[in-house]
């Protein structure tokens, strides 16, 4: 089945619109802060702007979103998830338009699943993406209909769930069509009786680019008597450059009116590269959460978080998510529903001093025995230590991690900090220093070919050999592309690009090379008038030859 993302050209008309200078990057919401109003909810709601439970902490969302709907023999993945460390899950649903109906037992079961792994359960009906530009979609009143039929089943979970009306609920035709039909939903849920916090996704399959969500959210937000209404907006390829993703994020929290990052990407992709870097910066910035897309089964795998459901096989999407700069493991609180009162405020104590058993001339693979805690430590942030000043290296749910991407011949000191449930950090552990490797002589080599072209694309292939006498087992190529190539898709290998420098990593069946065996990886690429092959690989860090 194709991936459940915007149709193809719903996104090339986007990009479209990019290139011509459509965004219109100044256009804000109004910005009188929301009127008082009298709150209903019981649990999670909106105050000034922020979502809050109902002890009136401040809750980040820090999750990913889950095809519930499309594998629901895949129960397993909020355990998976809760243990890389998120605080929520954003669950997709259907009311039975385009896919199998979620029933009411199903939804009942995915809520007591959430809270069993203490995560907070944003609930979406997926049918209604794409609606005015793809036909099969469904209406946001179906959609509306749906959550009324399952009242009973969210009835007193006010503290646990989010309503997300529809996904992506209008395409990038007429999208100004969006406003009226979202205010009518918010307002029948109300009328039903539905006391929820309620999501409501941005018009141009999410993205917003023609800032309509943005321009008419006030009106929106006043159309909930509750008040209780956060905004989602859809980061992808729209969002390439820091000063678009700042600029709309800030107007929302200027106008104090709640907004997240319900869906976003990172990997480059035939419309664009998407800056997940300053999406996932701005949101710790700013205390807004974000949810990533997708845990796994896209069927374009790119946007794969893990390989197969396999928590144990992150993609280096699924790194950058879970154990990168402001990602989920380093960031994220549990809500403090899941602790009674959330009085622990008692942090764990320091782990003990790390050891490196094992090094090369660009990694550094740590161990440190346990930190303990009075409730439970959840997860580890290993650090750099330069002088007085520290920056994240590692995150972790065990006593080891290892750090890549380092330098030959050179001395890091690293330390550990231990983080409970709660988000309470420990004293930091004593440091270690280690000195890398040396750069080791190159025991590989790589041939690079365009097998195929045709005007703006190309078909290419790498075969990488091992030339030396041990196996290499796991591996990550890196080579930059000359004349502003970008890979869209490949087989092989998973792809990360950024700029024209491309890491490619091993997947399971090519992840071994023999001594004297190789592999062979092939993609399909964008290029312009020239397409050069690229001049200079590594290996695992090594300099490899290059053959023809």
């Amino acid at each position: 089945m194709r991936t459940h993302k915007s149709a193809p050209t719903a996104r090339l008309l986007t990009a479209l619109a990019t290139l011509l200078g459509l965004l219109i990057l100044g256009a804000t919401p109004a910005q009188a802060a929301p009127a008082p109003v009298t709150l209903r909810a019981t649990g999670l709601h909106i105050g000034d702007g922020r979502l809050l439970e109902s002890n009136g902490n401040d809750f980040v969302m820090r999750g990913v979103n889950h095809a519930h709907t499309w594998y629901p023999g895949e129960p397993q993945s909020l355990a998976d998830i809760k243990a890389l460390g998120a605080n929520s899950v954003r669950v997709v649903l259907s009311n039975g338009h385009r896919w199998t109906e979620s029933t009411p037992e199903d939804v009942a079961a995915v809520i007591a699943n959430c809270k069993a792994n203490r995560l907070i359960c944003v609930l979406e009906v997926h049918d209604t993406t794409g609606y005015g530009e793809e036909a099969a979609a469904a209406t946001l009143d179906s959609a509306a209909d749906y959550w009324i039929g399952l009242k009973d089943v969210l009835a007193g979970q006010e503290n646990y769930v989010i309503v997300n009306i529809g996904n992506e609920p209008w395409g990038n035709t007429d999208p100004a069509g969006w406003t009226a039909p979202t205010i009518a939903a918010v307002q029948k849920l109300r009328s039903a009786g539905l006391e929820h916090t309620i999501m409501v996704d941005a018009p141009n399959w999410g993205q917003d680019w023609q800032n309509v969500m943005r321009t008419n959210a006030q009106s929106v937000y006043a159309a909930d008597p509750t008040g209780n209404l956060i905004f989602s907006v859809h980061m992808y390829s729209v969002y390439d450059t820091a000063a678009e993703i700042t600029d709309y994020l800030n107007a929302f929290v200027a106008a104090r009116l709640p907004i997240l990052i319900g869906e976003f990407g990172g990997p480059a992709d035939q419309w664009g590269d998407p800056d997940e870097d300053t999406m996932m910066a701005a949101a710790q910035n700013l205390d807004l959460g974000y949810l990533a897309w997708s845990w796994s089964g896209n069927t374009d795998p790119i946007l794969d978080l893990s390989l197969g459901f396999d928590p144990s096989r992150l993609s280096g999407w699924g790194q950058r998510v879970f154990h990168g700069a402001n990602g989920i493991a380093q960031t994220s609180k549990e809500a403090t529903i899941f602790a009674g009162s959330g009085s622990d405020t008692q942090p764990p104590t320091a782990p003990g001093t790390p050891t490196a058993p094992a090094k090369t001339a660009t990694s550094v693979t740590l161990t440190w025995p346990a930190a303990t805690d009075d409730v439970g430590v959840t997860a580890y942030d290993v650090v750099r230590v330069t002088g007085s000043s520290e920056t994240p290296a590692a995150s972790s749910t065990t006593g080891t991690a290892t750090i890549t991407s380092l330098t030959a011949n050179t001395s890091y000191t690293f330390a550990v900090y231990a983080r409970d449930a709660a988000g309470n950090r420990s004293p930091r552990s004593t440091t270690v220093t280690v000195t890398t490797d040396d750069t080791p002589a190159g025991n590989c080599s790589v041939g690079y070919r365009v097998t195929g072209e045709w005007p703006g694309g190309f078909q290419g292939e790498l075969t990488i050999r091992n030339t030396g006498t041990t196996p290499v087992n796991g591996w990550t190529l890196a080579f930059a592309f000359p004349d502003g190539q970008t890979v869209t898709n490949m087989w092989g290998g998973t792809p990360t690009q950024n700029g024209s420098a491309v890491s490619v990593a091993s997947v399971s069946w090519t992840s071994t090379i023999p001594a004297s065996g190789s592999v062979t990886v092939g993609f399909t690429g964008t290029k312009g008038t020239a397409n050069g092959s690229p001049t200079t690989f590594t290996l695992n860090g090594t300099t490899c030859t290059t053959t023809a």
